[in-house]
């Protein structure tokens, strides 16, 4: 470990940042070797989706535009433009999700485990990270689905409010001054909960906890760190979306047959995923620390070793 367990708690947001690139340079090799055998399929499903979702948009509009400027412009034309090629888009977009919830499963359970093991000293063989999936892949998806409920309900609330506000607004009961600060407060509200979600995908490796009850786990870490917490993984959220840009011009929309390009697209979108799934994990046992749950390298050593004694 790079950093004493007693300093991670006086991390700010440079340290956190400085901590997950010492780890990753130091273990560069075995972390190469997780990205080659993980992060290219996220990457080329990633890629597939935004194609076919690319290709699918041109195809309706041309069709759209072929409705529109024939003369049998009626309600069946219309019925049958949306009806089975929507059904087929929506159909793709849901195996998608599935593949990629899976992937995200696999990549975020070997990352928190190889930080674990950094943390307690514990030999890092690929064999024994690759197969913790197994066994948390359970919990990382009730966890998972749990944090979508949620997001789908704030989300609903938010809906419902803003549409409210809209119309007090066009009636001239509230002014435009309070629509701001509701957006802002919703921002906060929003990215508040991305963090949990994000801790709350390391706490069913490293603990007991599943589903709501890592949320609420998630929730008892961040008291007193929100700020260094969220603002991590707000830059870390800007940095992804840079790094995506970049993917998108390189990979997705470029032209030419440039493979040196797509080379640098597809290394910048694994490097986007392991800081990612690296700085999550270095938040987690910075608030740990924060509130003086010190990484029991015993215990957790051995909470390992029953996480992996079917292995």
């Amino acid at each position: 470990m790079d950093t004493a367990q007693e300093e991670l708690q006086f991390l700010g947001v440079v340290g956190i940042f400085k901590e997950s690139f010492n780890i990753i340079l130091r273990y560069r090799i075995f972390f190469a070797r997780i990205a080659l055998a993980l992060f290219p399929p996220i990457a080329l499903i990633h890629l597939a989706h935004l194609q076919i979702t690319q290709l699918f948009s041109f195809e309706k509009v041309d069709k759209l535009t072929v409705v529109i400027s024939s003369d049998k412009l009626s309600y069946t034309n219309f019925s049958n433009l949306i009806s089975l090629e929507w059904i087929m888009f929506w159909l793709f977009k849901a195996t998608y999700f599935a593949f990629l919830s899976f992937l995200s499963l696999l990549s975020n359970s070997t990352i928190v485990y190889t930080i674990a093991c950094v943390y307690t000293g514990k030999e890092l063989t690929i064999r024994k990270v690759l197969n913790i999936v197994p066994i948390v892949w359970k919990r990382l998806m009730v966890t998972f689905i749990w944090y979508y409920t949620v997001l789908f309900m704030c989300s609903l609330v938010a809906l419902m409010i803003l549409v409210l506000e809209t119309l007090l607004l066009v009636n001239g009961t509230v002014g435009i001054p309070f629509v701001v600060c509701s957006l802002i407060l919703f921002v906060l509200a929003l990215a508040y909960i991305l963090t949990i979600r994000s801790l709350a995908c390391v706490v069913p490796v490293l603990e007991d906890a599943h589903g709501i009850k890592a949320m609420a786990r998630s929730k008892s870490l961040l008291k007193g760190n929100v700020r260094v917490a969220c603002t991590s993984l707000l830059l870390l959220a800007v940095i992804s979306l840079v790094i995506g840009t970049i993917y998108d011009n390189l990979v997705v929309f470029l032209v030419d047959n440039l493979w040196i390009k797509k080379g640098v697209g597809f290394a910048c979108f694994h490097i986007a995923i392991l800081i990612g799934l690296v700085v999550q994990t270095v938040v987690y046992f910075v608030c740990k620390s924060y509130h003086h749950e010190y990484v029991d390298k015993p215990l957790l050593a051995d909470h390992l070793v029953m996480t992996t004694k079917f292995l």
